[in-house]
């Protein structure tokens, strides 16, 4: 081939790579500019929430919370240089609602992901929905193992323990320390209720007698009255707050007396307490679990750090244990953010989520890894004693399948400066 012609043609090549690179160039950056709820400014992120309906006291609060953490973080310059929009939605705790706002936020508001959605019934609802558009569908503020089905739901995450963990690791407790005792479980009419039961049975065995509530009927005498008929000395509860307040209530005017042990979802002290007002005291003895700080512990790192962001920016709530979920699962949000670099994606955000090593507030390890979408890995006990809900004993852990349950020794993180989490 002669020198000229061999010129030209690598000439040539040489121009179709600039060409071909510059394309390249263009396309990222035609994607990252195409990136739903992602400027270079701003994350704009969306969450439904029962700011009213049956699961509104207590859990309204919490995304309060969590909005606070991220004006907290704003405050400092954002995420890479962005500020996390958080636009919170109302659906009443009503599935049918969820559905008509998480569609609002994904095609009208264009959000870049969703993060804490509330509720069992409710989140299952937008499940497909959410698996269609491919959003990512972070730290679903539920504990149903709906959440943790990589396969199916890709983009979908738990946080917090799921009902089954709870469930085995309460009746490991009741079987030491109640043997013998007539167990019974009294639980809501759904996922929720059904992974706790299947927990607590993977322990204990077929109750003694099982009773379910729906969120749409308050009445609950006739159900509590059925545990009381069975003689039950021990009633496991997978409740929210409302319906473990009425379930007490309802208990303590039937002169039922048996040993409550709730789920930590529906047992936050402050929350329950607000509801009986000056019947509180049937609170005192109650056994609960929790896997976070609690909320009354001023000599914790994590409760004074999340008290300057409350007292600054969500004052005017309680600085309950719903507040106290709000800041830590914000954290871990931020956390993931940080992973997914500043070139942000929807693909980089689950990926990062995937990778997991995330520490934080909680009291044991979150299980993230491709395969398995599930939070936290276990929970430990609390008690109502003179009028203050204080952890007791060992912090366990466990899975949602056959595992042992085991205690976890190792010591919870010391929040960063300003708690927020560095890369």
């Amino acid at each position: 081939m002669p020198p000229t012609t061999r010129r030209v043609l690598a000439a040539t090549a040489g121009l179709a790579l600039l060409i071909a690179a510059s394309a390249c160039a263009n396309d990222e950056q035609q994607a990252a500019e195409n990136v739903p709820g992602v400027t270079d400014t701003e994350i704009v992120i969306g969450t439904h929430q029962p700011l009213t309906g049956p699961a509104a006291p207590g859990y309204s609060k919490i995304s309060a919370a969590t909005k606070a953490y991220f004006e907290h973080i704003n405050s400092k310059g954002g995420v890479n240089g962005r500020k996390i929009v958080y636009k919170v939605m109302d659906d009443g705790y009503n599935p049918a609602n969820t559905d008509n706002v998480v569609r609002k936020l994904v095609l009208d508001d264009k959000v870049f992901a969703l993060l804490g959605g509330l509720g069992t019934p409710t989140h299952t609802n937008v499940l497909e929905f959410v698996k269609a558009q491919k959003v990512p569908d972070l730290f679903v503020s539920s504990g149903s193992r709906n959440w943790n089905q990589p396969e199916k739901y890709p983009t979908t995450f738990g946080w917090q323990p799921d009902y089954t963990v709870e469930g085995k690791i309460l009746a490991t407790f009741v079987k030491q320390q109640f043997p013998g005792s007539k167990v019974c479980h009294f639980g809501q009419n759904d996922d929720f209720g059904r992974d706790s039961l299947a927990g607590v049975e993977k322990v204990l065995g077929p109750m003694a007698a099982k009773q379910t509530y729906t969120t749409s009927n308050q009445q609950v005498g006739p159900a509590i009255g059925a545990l009381k008929a069975a003689g039950c000395q021990v009633v496991i509860s997978a409740s929210i707050p409302g319906f473990t307040a009425l379930a007490m209530g309802q208990a303590a005017g039937q002169g039922f007396r048996a040993q409550w042990v709730v789920s930590s979802v529906g047992a936050d002290y402050t929350t329950l307490s607000g509801q009986l007002g000056d019947k509180k005291v049937i609170l005192e003895g109650l056994i609960a679990d929790n896997y976070l700080p609690m909320a009354g512990d001023t000599t914790n790192p994590w409760i004074q750090a999340f008290t300057r962001i409350h007292e600054q920016y969500n004052g005017t709530n309680p600085l309950d244990g719903n507040a106290i979920y709000g800041y830590s699962m914000a954290y871990t949000f931020v956390q993931a953010l940080l992973a997914a670099g500043k070139d942000l994606t929807r693909e980089k955000l689950v990926d990062a989520v995937e990778k997991g090593g995330f520490r934080g507030p909680g009291l044991t390890p979150f299980r993230y890894s491709d395969k398995v979408h599930a939070g936290y890995s276990g929970v430990r006990l609390s008690k109502v004693q003179d009028g203050a809900q204080t952890y007791f004993g060992p912090t366990y852990t466990t899975d949602d399948g056959d595992g042992p349950v085991t205690e976890f020794t190792e010591p919870p993180a010391t929040p960063p400066a300003d708690a927020i989490p560095t890369t």
